[in-house]
């Protein structure tokens, strides 16, 4: 992420907007859609880097220009999801949040599924066990 930041004039002066703000309003965004295990560290991290909501940042790689901006996205989908369902929903996600919140036109967003969770989530599966009952 580069530590430029997105001006916007207004009447009584200007409105800056840092791209780490940028990139936690998406990865907020993202983490919410059903089928994400969680957020990767990139490239460099990945997998093995997998992070929890404490960092929503990481994952998220933003370029912010005059009035838009474009972000990288990298993800762990949870095994059994249709990636192609989760990356689109992601898409939209992200767009409608980053776009309502900043007034930032979002020109891409590149969805890259960085692996699979096979977390079954012990204390999960004896919830569902039980609802089924």
């Amino acid at each position: 992420m580069s530590v430029q930041e997105d001006i916007i004039p207004t009447e009584l002066g200007n409105i800056r907007i840092a791209d780490e703000v940028v990139a936690i309003i998406a990865g907020i965004a993202a983490s919410e859609v059903e089928g994400v295990a969680g957020m990767s560290g990139g490239i460099a991290g990945g997998i093995a880097d997998m992070l929890g909501k404490r960092n929503l940042s990481k994952g998220i790689k933003v370029e912010v220009g005059d009035k838009q901006a474009a972000i990288d996205i990298f993800v762990v989908v949870r095994y059994g999801t249709r990636i192609p369902d989760v990356a689109w929903k992601i898409q939209e996600r992200c767009k409608h949040a980053v776009e309502s919140m900043t007034g930032l036109e979002v020109t891409r967003i590149n969805v890259h599924v960085q692996g699979v969770s096979f977390d079954t989530g012990k204390a999960e599966d004896s919830e569902e066990e039980l609802r089924v009952r």
